[in-house]
Parts: structure tokens; sequence; C-alpha cells
């Protein structure tokens, strides 16, 4: 006859009088462990509608959409795609655009689309070919954080001007009928474009 190894027996005898090791959710609420990696928050106030989390989200999560008509960046965040790796927090180019919450648990959901935020952004239009520079408040932020050095980009001062309500778009603005000229600078205008201006007026 065999008998039980005193380890396992022990092991019974243990697990049967100790409560279970996991925790007791959806019943009771779960309290994550410090640093744990759960669903991305964006503070909008923070986010600057850059594209940086978008390039880096390796699970293709973080989408955008330009609308030019409305002039707005439309940012989807999939977080059933999410792979919660905190790619996005780390490269966020202000530190506080996003940040990983402790909140994971309950995400399911009978709908997926209720795992899709979005959040809208204003851009800049270049006002000679219609492409897209970047958001309004993506400039802001380069120039809080580059200082002086801003004041050599027009597109810098057109938007610190609209900020400071130094002077409207339609005072600023400079109406060119025949192709591009010298006076565009003075207009938000993309640097393929502005390139071109300081090539043909130079000479």
């Amino acid at each position: 006859m065999k008998y039980p190894k005193l380890r396992e027996l022990k092991e019974a005898i243990y697990s049967l009088v100790t409560p279970a090791y996991t925790t007791k959710f959806p019943k009771e609420p779960h309290t994550p462990y410090p640093n744990f990696r759960g669903k991305p928050v964006v503070d909008d106030t923070n986010c600057v509608g850059c594209e940086t989390c978008t390039n880096v989200c390796p699970s293709g999560g973080i989408t955008f959409k330009d609308d030019k008509d409305q002039k707005i960046r439309i940012i989807e965040r999939n977080y059933g795609l999410c792979l919660f790796c905190g790619q996005c927090q780390e490269h966020c180019i202000t530190g506080k655009g996003v940040t990983l919450s402790d909140q994971i648990y309950d995400l399911a959901t009978f709908n997926r689309e209720d795992l899709i935020e979005r959040h809208e952004k204003e851009l800049l239009i270049c006002e000679s070919c219609g492409s897209v520079i970047t958001t309004k408040e993506h400039i802001q932020y380069m120039h809080k954080k580059i200082g002086p050095k801003a004041f050599s980009s027009i597109i810098n001062l057109n938007v610190l001007n609209e900020s400071l309500r130094l002077a409207s778009e339609e005072e600023t603005h400079v109406t060119i009928r025949d192709g591009l000229k010298r006076k565009d600078m003075f207009n938000i205008i993309c640097p393929n474009c502005l390139r071109k201006i300081l090539v043909e007026t130079s000479y």
C-alpha cells in the first residue's frame, strides 16, 4: 500500500483552510498593484494631436483621420486592440497627454463600439496647396517648447497673434490671386510652399 507524501498531504490541508489567492472580481472590486499597466487615459488639455502615439502603437489601436473641409483631426483609440504596453505614454511629446491607469478589469462589453474613444483637434491647412501642416495645439506647444526661436516661423507668429488677440485672421491674411508671391509668407503655408516662395523670389 502506497502512502501519500507528507508534502502533498500538507498542501491539501493548507488549501482547505486558507482563502483563495485570486480576487473575487467582479463580485468585489479589484485593487491592482502599484505601477499596474491598465487603460491609457487621455488628457485632452495636454494632448496636442501630434500622431506620435499613432506611430508607436504596435497593435494599431490608435488611428487618426484628417478632415480638411472641417479642419479637424479625429483621433480614435480602440481599447479592444490595446496591448497596454505603455508605448503611447512613454513617447508622448508633452509627457502628460496620455497616462496608464489601473482600469482594465471592467472594460469588458458586448458592444465593441463602446471600446472606441474619439478626440478632435483643430488642423492648420496650407492656404496655398491645401495640405495638412499639423494641429494648432501642436504648433502652440512647440512655440512654448523652443521659446523665442519660434518667432522665426511665420506659422508661429500667426498662431501667437491669434492666441494673444493681437490681430484677427482677416487682418493678417494676404490675398494673392496670381500664384505664390513673397507676401504669401505672412499666411499659413506649409514648408514646401514656403521654400518655393523663397526660391522664386530670391532671384
